[in-house]
C-alpha cells in the first residue's frame, strides 16, 4: 500500500542572489510573468497585498500543455533566511490533491560574497486517492520558471 502523503524537493542552481530571487516570488509575483512568459499568464493577489502572510494568490498558467488555474495563499513568509510557504487550496491540483503546499528557501551559495544562490522547492502533499500519482513534471516546471526569473533578474543587475 503507498501512502498518500508524500513530500518532493528540487535543488535549483541560479545566478542570482539568494535575497533578489527570493524578493520577486514573494514581493513581486506578478512580474513572473514578465521573466517566464511561456509558464506563467498571470498572477494577481485577490485578498491582501503582495509580500504579506496571508495573501492570496490568483495564478493562471500552462503546465503538461494546458492552461491552468491555482489558488493560493501566502505564509511562513522568513525574511531573514529567504523562505516562504504557498498553501494552494483551489484550481487543478485540487482535483487530484487534498493538500497541496509549495515551499520556497532561497538559500546563498557562500557567506564570502560568492555569487549565485540555490532555489530549494519543496512540495508537501496529500493525495484525495492511491490512484494519483505525483506529477514528477510539477518539478520540471518549478526548475523552468526558477531558471527563467534568475536570467531575468542577472539581465537586470
Amino acid at each position: 500500500m503507498s501512502s498518500l502523503i508524500g513530500k518532493e524537493e528540487i535543488d535549483i542552481e541560479l545566478n542570482a542572489p539568494a535575497d533578489k530571487f527570493f524578493d520577486m516570488i514573494c514581493n513581486t509575483p506578478n512580474q513572473v510573468s514578465d521573466a517566464s512568459a511561456d509558464n506563467i499568464q498571470k498572477c494577481d493577489a485577490v485578498n491582501g497585498d503582495f509580500g504579506n502572510n496571508g495573501v492570496v494568490l490568483h495564478w493562471n498558467y500552462f503546465h503538461d500543455g494546458e492552461p491552468r488555474v491555482a489558488k493560493e495563499a501566502m505564509e511562513d513568509i522568513d525574511r531573514k533566511n529567504y523562505s516562504l510557504s504557498f498553501r494552494v487550496f483551489e484550481g487543478d491540483l485540487m482535483k487530484e490533491f487534498k493538500s497541496f503546499i509549495l515551499k520556497l528557501q532561497s538559500i546563498p551559495k557562500s557567506n564570502q560574497g560568492e555569487a549565485g544562490s540555490i532555489a530549494r522547492w519543496t512540495f508537501e502533499y496529500e493525495k484525495l486517492h492511491e490512484g494519483v500519482a505525483f506529477p514528477n513534471s510539477l518539478l520540471d516546471f518549478a526548475k523552468q520558471v526558477s531558471k527563467d526569473v534568475d536570467s531575468h533578474l542577472i539581465q537586470g543587475v
